[in-house]
């Protein structure tokens, strides 16, 4: 027997009811949050910040998986390539996200094509740092001293650190050698030790080495001084405006993943963000809020882009 006209109407209302369903019941099992430096680091507190958050905001665990290395581009390949069910999800930054795909010619992914935008989390600033028993007390003997080159700690070549220094010896009238370490840990090593005479370190981890005397802080990149860290002055209070950028943290899912699940990721990482403790423990560690749109993290990713497009070419650095 054909089924009725009746009969297609009540089976094509059940599969929209159920696809209906479906989509308003995600997420159903926990989502794994990748983030691409060790635990302890300032990437690793705003992603366990953040997910613990999002996993009381949607009703299922967050689970953070640290993958360092290679600047964060072992985290964010692996993100590219999962399976876009919104299930996996990056915390990424600048470095492995608009940095490298200017100097890396053979990275194995394009944030542009292979990402999904989800929102733009938290900022935070760089401040140039020195080892605890440098001879340089504020930013203007450390330019006008005697060296005409300094060896500078790099969290890997490429990385904001890398070419904040490059700028810092341009706009000085010097010139660097990086020193690119593998791990995060090494690095600070290095500069704690003296084995380096400077590095740039984002805010956030300079909050936990400066206070202690491990490091000296000369200047920081904002526009403004660091709630934490209110005794060092702004590279453009020094007079070397030239020498700003900064270090943006944001959330991406792999590209084909579903509208439903972008949009219930979306709230749930904004609404987290919002929350009061999440606040006081990101800001206390010196991050900006932000949580922006989905299509103003896609506006970012572009101009972003073009910016390190434009520092990269005028240095000249190339991986491969």
């Amino acid at each position: 027997m054909k089924p009725t006209f009746t009969g297609k109407l009540f089976a094509a209302a059940v599969l929209l009811a159920a696809t209906t369903t479906a989509a308003a019941a995600w997420p159903e099992q926990p989502i794994r949050l990748t983030v691409g430096f060790p635990a302890g680091t300032g990437p690793d507190i705003v992603a366990r910040t953040v997910g613990e958050q999002l996993s009381k905001e949607l009703g299922q665990p967050v689970v953070v998986e640290n993958k360092a290395g290679a600047g964060g581009q072992i985290a964010a390949q692996s993100v590219a390539n999962a399976t876009p069910n919104g299930y996996t999800i990056l915390l990424g930054e600048v470095g492995s996200i608009s940095i490298s795909p200017e100097t890396t010619s053979e990275l194995s992914y394009k944030p542009l094509r292979d990402f999904a935008p989800i929102s733009e989390a938290v900022r935070a600033d760089f401040v140039l740092v020195t080892p605890p028993d440098s001879p340089y007390a504020d930013l203007k003997s450390f330019v006008k001293g005697d060296n005409n080159i300094f060896n500078f700690a790099t969290f890997g070549a490429g990385t904001p650190g890398h070419f904040g220094a490059e700028l810092l010896a341009e706009a000085g009238g010097f010139e660097i050698e990086p020193i690119h370490y593998r791990s995060t840990g090494d690095a600070v090593t290095a500069i704690i030790s003296g084995q380096v005479q400077g590095a740039f370190i984002t805010t956030a981890m300079a909050n936990t080495q400066i206070p202690g005397g491990k490091m000296k802080g000369l200047a920081i990149t904002g526009a403004e001084r660091s709630k934490m860290l209110k005794d060092i002055p702004t590279f453009r209070e020094e007079g070397m405006e030239q020498v700003n950028f900064g270090a943006w943290f944001a959330f991406f899912a792999p590209a084909g993943t579903p509208e439903n699940a972008l949009d219930t990721l979306h709230k749930g990482i904004v609404d987290a963000l919002n929350n009061a403790n999440v606040r006081t423990t990101l800001e206390n560690a010196g991050f900006a809020i932000i949580g922006s749109s989905r299509q103003e993290l896609a506006d970012l990713l572009v101009s972003e882009q073009k910016v390190w497009s434009g520092v990269v070419q005028k240095t000249g650095f190339k991986i491969n």
